[in-house]
C-alpha cells in the first residue's frame, strides 16, 4: 500500500519540475514521472521506488547534489540511493552526450535491482513516447535529442540489452518490443 509519504513526494516531484515540459513538446513533466512510477509500482516495486520513480529525475534536471540530499532527507537513503543510481550526472557544465551515456549504462551491472526497476522503468516509457512520436511525426523527432537518430537508436538498443541480460521479465520484454518497433520504423 502506499502512504501519505507517497503522497508528499507526489506534490514534491510536482512543484520540483513545473516548470518543465516533455522535450519538443507541450505535455507538462510530471506525466512522464507519474507514468515512471506507474510502471515501477505495476512490476512489483514498492513505496520507496515508486517514489523514487516520481524523483528520478529532480536531481539530475532541477539542482544536482543540494537537490538530492534534500530528496535523502525528506524521504530517505534508500529512495535517494536510486535517484542517484538513475542520474546520469549532477556535474555542471555537463560531461559529453556521448560519455555520459556510455557512463550510464557501465554503471547498470553495479545498481541493485531496487535502482534497475526504476531505471528499466524510466527507459521503457522514454521508449515508447519516443516510438509512438516517431509514428506521429516521423525523422524530425530525433532532432529533439543530442545523440540525433544514430545516438538514440544506439542507446536505447544498448539499454535493452543490458536490462534484459541485468532485469529479465515482463518490462525488459516490454522495452525490447518498444525498441524493436522503433529500430523497424526507422529502417522502413
Amino acid at each position: 500500500m502506499l502512504t501519505k509519504r507517497f503522497d508528499e513526494a507526489l506534490v514534491y516531484a510536482s512543484e520540483t519540475h513545473r516548470s518543465q515540459l516533455r522535450k519538443g513538446a507541450q505535455t507538462p513533466y510530471i506525466a512522464h514521472l507519474l507514468a515512471v512510477s506507474s510502471l515501477t509500482i505495476g512490476h512489483g516495486g514498492d513505496e520507496d521506488q515508486a517514489i523514487a520513480a516520481l524523483l528520478h529525475d529532480a536531481a539530475e534536471d532541477q539542482g544536482g547534489e543540494v537537490r538530492l540530499q534534500d530528496i535523502k532527507d525528506r524521504f530517505g537513503v534508500r529512495v535517494g540511493r536510486i535517484v542517484a543510481d538513475c542520474t546520469d550526472t549532477m556535474t555542471t557544465p555537463k560531461p559529453s552526450w556521448r560519455t555520459r551515456k556510455e557512463n550510464y549504462l557501465l554503471a547498470l551491472s553495479t545498481r541493485s535491482d531496487d535502482s534497475l526497476l526504476v531505471s528499466l522503468a524510466d527507459k521503457t516509457h522514454n521508449a515508447e513516447a519516443i516510438f509512438h512520436d516517431f509514428r506521429t511525426i516521423g525523422l524530425p523527432i530525433f532532432d529533439r535529442f543530442t545523440g540525433g537518430t544514430a545516438g538514440t537508436l544506439w542507446y536505447y538498443q544498448s539499454l535493452s540489452s543490458a536490462f534484459s541480460a541485468l532485469l529479465p521479465g515482463q518490462l525488459a520484454v516490454r522495452l525490447a518490443s518498444a525498441v524493436d518497433a522503433l529500430n523497424r520504423e526507422v529502417s522502413a
